[in-house]
């Protein structure tokens, strides 16, 4: 199987390029910046944000194989903070890496699916894409963004013969964590006086998190499904159980279990 993995300099996009491509397959992955490679995975310059580096990053493997089997759309960034401090600035940027850069990807990678009628997309989605997580709202908003585009995508892919499976991890220790960007601003513990106690809960819990590698492992097991699930949730127990508390709670009531949550 041809695999193209956005993102695979850390984190879950190395993690899962390094296991596919032990699993026998020819695993492509793109990275901006990065000193370290996994021998037998072919590595693309490319930034999700760029059109231009999409496009040339799609050519070539077209090119060098003449398609995609299984298009993984991984890379991602995250943001932190009260809403009112975030800008219009990083809420584009947010946007335009963990949303706009599926789209760029899928614009040059489609039209080979629908015609080959045979495809396979696996989008990296979150918890936080199932639920609006408090000084994570940017982030939750663009997997959210991610979540609907999916479900539509999967509708209108299936006559083709391509399927569409969304995974949301839950606490991962990654990079992630310490890549995260932060409004700078003094007002902010004034007016949010829990804020820091709140990060240093949420990233706390994000450096106990699972290792990736077990990410990689079930994303191994669905590749090999013939059918697989719209969706897999990769989380430790109190997290799976929050995604099915949501569906049953009231939302004033499930608010105040992410604020106790959350020390806030």
């Amino acid at each position: 199987m041809v695999i193209l993995i956005t993102g695979i300099s850390s984190g879950f996009g190395k993690a899962m390029a390094e296991r596919l491509s032990k699993d026998g397959h020819t695993v492509y992955g793109t990275y901006r910046k990065t000193d370290t490679f996994i021998q037998g995975v072919r590595y693309l310059k490319a930034d999700v944000r760029d059109e231009e580096s999409v496009r040339a990053a799609v050519a070539e493997i077209l090119k060098e194989e003449g398609r995609i089997d299984l298009f993984i759309n991984n890379a991602g960034m995250g943001t932190g903070g009260p809403l009112q401090f975030m800008t219009t600035d990083l809420a584009e940027e947010q946007m335009d890496v963990n949303f706009m850069g599926m789209i760029r990807f899928l614009k040059y990678i489609l039209p080979g699916m629908t015609a080959r009628k045979k495809g396979r997309i696996i989008c990296i989605s979150s918890i936080a894409g199932l639920m609006g997580l408090p000084y994570q709202g940017l982030y939750s908003a663009s997997k959210f963004a991610l979540e609907g585009y999916c479900e539509a995508l999967r509708i209108e892919l299936r006559p083709f013969n391509i399927k569409v499976t969304v995974v949301n991890p839950g606490d991962f220790s990654t990079a992630f964590t310490s890549k995260r960007i932060k409004p700078d601003d003094a007002k902010i513990e004034t007016l949010y006086p829990g804020y820091m106690k709140s990060m240093q809960s949420i990233e706390s819990d994000e450096r106990r998190g699972l290792n990736p590698e077990r990410l990689a492992g079930k994303i191994s097991k669905i590749v090999r499904k013939k059918h697989p699930a719209a969706r897999y949730i990769i989380a430790g127990p109190i997290q799976k159980m929050s995604v099915f508390i949501k569906k049953l709670l009231p939302p004033r009531w499930f608010d105040r279990i992410l604020s106790l949550y959350y020390k806030m």
